[in-house]
């Protein structure tokens, strides 16, 4: 009979752990308790408002894809959609596409998320997306650019006018950004008078002729 080895005996723990053997039941519940929602139907926008009603026609559902702006015309000003709920801690999720003739003026988009509508603003943090903006978090309406995204690996993976990836990882005073499963920025936020609370919303921005489509949108509340 062989001999059992620690090498081998770490391996067999290894192993267990990552089949959750050795899991309480405090474990499992947490693992439970972490139910990944869909935010889109992928047919209404039920459960999304615009932050003005006159906008309203900007956002409209086609082919299971939230989608705003034609590419042809220039967007006049920047536009959001945002959930009726608002969270807190939690691991988002979607598909994402921004096209446009940059020629025309800005292309860019972003998701807003622990954000805030007030006076017509949409006022918080933003998921950066766009060239020169890729995997950034700018808080909009309120301190500007916090921290820029790190393109060294991102940069061989991205498709600038195709269909990427992107989460958003925030638990506590902890903000995580991933582009096509790269870990682009971490923010850590310092000032306890920022909401840890707030809407999530998707947006575009003006400038250029645009437009910009969101598709498998979940959330996971942790």
């Amino acid at each position: 009979m062989k001999a059992i080895t620690p090498t081998y005996l770490s391996l067999i723990t290894v192993a267990a752990l990552s089949l959750g053997l050795f899991s309480g039941p405090s474990a499992a519940n947490a693992q439970s308790a972490r139910k990944t929602v869909s935010l889109f139907d992928g047919k209404t926008l039920n459960g999304w408002k615009t932050v003005d009603s006159a906008q309203a026609e900007w956002w409209y559902v086609a082919d299971s894809v939230i989608r705003s702006g034609d590419g042809v015309k220039k967007i006049p000003d920047n536009s959001y959609l945002y959930t009726t709920r608002e969270y807190g801690d939690f691991e988002f999720r979607c598909l994402f596409r921004l096209s446009g003739n940059p020629a025309t003026g800005m292309i860019n988009s972003g998701i807003q998320y622990r954000s805030l509508v007030q006076n017509g603003k949409m006022i918080g943090y933003q998921a950066d997306i766009g060239h020169g903006y890729w995997g950034d978090i700018y808080d909009e309406h309120r301190r500007e650019k916090l921290v820029g995204g790190d393109l060294s690996t991102l940069r061989h993976l991205l498709r600038e006018d195709g269909w990427n990836s992107y989460i958003i990882r925030c638990q506590g005073n902890r903000h995580e950004l991933y582009i096509n499963g790269v870990k682009t920025c971490e923010y850590i936020e310092k000032d306890p008078n920022i909401p840890n609370k707030g809407v999530i919303a998707v947006q575009i921005h003006s400038g250029g002729a645009a437009q910009v489509e969101f598709r498998d949108i979940t959330l996971t509340e942790l």
